[in-house]
């Protein structure tokens, strides 16, 4: 199957593992990281990791952000591995397109706090999971209104916090 690449970026891909709402906002033009002291320290931690190598921050059809190429692997950099089932689908997604492309690559996921590097190879099962996603994806963003909020742990440090939870007051 060929995917409908045009309009998914892999960060959407990302976003699609972690919370379907914060998936529909930032494809609605509705961005909150701007605002985020840790979306901040995480850039600068992404800007000054491994700057020996090369070619850094490739960018493929306007939608496809490789952190690093570095010969057969495409590396991608993340702070820690918290969320490391949708890191992995994204460095999946990005060695997909490539494939797409006809370029076979590799994957490295670099978790600079934890000074650790995880391999990823592109499998038919892997394949499968990702046209599933981006069929998911698309769906997600065919709602009129953004999914419920989730409830998780992990919304608190969420650069979408403030938006999903706070109340107006009347």
């Amino acid at each position: 199957m060929e995917l409908k690449t045009a309009s998914i970026q892999g960060v959407k891909l990302n976003y699609y593992y972690i919370c379907k709402r914060k998936l529909w906002l930032f494809a609605k033009g509705i961005s909150m990281e701007h605002n985020s002291d840790r979306v901040l320290s995480g850039k600068v931690i992404h800007e000054n990791s491994y700057p020996r190598m090369k070619k850094r921050e490739v960018l493929i059809d306007g939608l496809v952000k490789l952190d690093i190429v570095d010969g057969d692997y495409i590396r991608e950099v993340k702070i820690s591995s918290k969320m490391s089932k949708a890191d992995r689908m994204q460095l999946l997604y990005y060695l997909y397109y490539l494939k797409e492309k006809g370029v076979e690559k590799k994957g490295l996921i670099n978790y600079v706090k934890e000074r650790r590097v995880e391999e990823i190879e592109l499998t038919e099962d892997d394949e499968l999971e990702i046209e599933k996603a981006v069929k998911g994806i698309e769906q997600v963003l065919q709602l009129k209104s953004p999914p419920e909020v989730i409830n998780a742990r992990i919304c608190k440090k969420c650069a979408y916090y403030l938006f999903c939870y706070v109340e107006e007051e009347d």
